[in-house]
């Protein structure tokens, strides 16, 4: 069991991030959760965040202090929900969580469904200009959810693992798309893991289809 917590944010503008809803406040309570997420949470692009396979996302407390070691200077701006996640726990990991596991949270069932693929905001939230891609090759990059079965959750209950569907852990998940050469064994068990997002079955058919890994650059600096 892991009890949560849980955050939630508006869509504001920025000079310094554009329309962006990365920036999250502390919420307690019982809370509606949809199958888009949580009710009152939005994301401003959705062509990347939300929908239905990316309903919430989760980052581990715990890496908060690796980050705080290894930028002391920071040490005051580094703690959740820095990284613009809705649930934040300690206990769970990308090395101990699968694609495809469920767990039950309140009155609602939610499923894990990728790993978190970092983006050039978290330079701009952070002012370090190669964060995105810091947090991708450390592999500390959280996950998604999507919400199997909506209804309400608390901040007061715990999130318990009801089945493990995949053999594929979020690190391994990052690893096969992040960090390893092209591996087309390995893309075909990726998108043979149960649950995974189409997004990422979509990805990894069109490596298998070009031959090739896409560029990371415009994901990780915006360009």
């Amino acid at each position: 069991m892991y009890y949560p917590q849980v955050y939630r944010g508006k869509t504001i503008s920025s000079k310094k991030l554009g329309a962006s809803a990365i920036s999250k406040l502390l919420v307690n309570g019982r809370l509606q959760l949809t199958s888009l997420g949580l009710e009152g949470d939005e994301q401003a692009e959705t062509r990347f965040h939300g929908g239905p396979d990316r309903a919430l996302c989760h980052y581990p407390s715990e890496h908060y202090l690796f980050w705080k070691r290894q930028f002391p200077e920071l040490l005051e701006l580094i703690v959740s929900p820095l990284f613009g996640e809705n649930i934040s726990t300690e206990g769970m990991t990308e090395d101990t969580v699968y694609i495809g596991d469920i767990f039950q949270w309140g009155e609602t069932l939610i499923q894990i469904t990728q790993p978190r693929s970092p983006c050039y905001k978290l330079n701009l939230v952070t002012d370090i200009s190669a964060f995105a891609a810091m947090m991708q090759n450390n592999g500390r990059c959280g996950w998604l959810y999507r919400v199997i079965s909506p209804g309400f959750v608390s901040t007061s209950e715990p999130i318990r693992l009801l089945s493990r569907n995949s053999d594929v852990s979020v690190q391994e998940a990052i690893s096969i798309a992040f960090h390893s050469p092209f591996d087309e064994e390995q893309y075909r068990r990726l998108m043979g893991a149960a649950g995974l997002s189409a997004s990422w079955n979509l990805t990894m058919q069109k490596r298998l289809l070009h031959g090739k890994i896409e560029d990371f650059n415009r994901r990780l600096f915006g360009k």
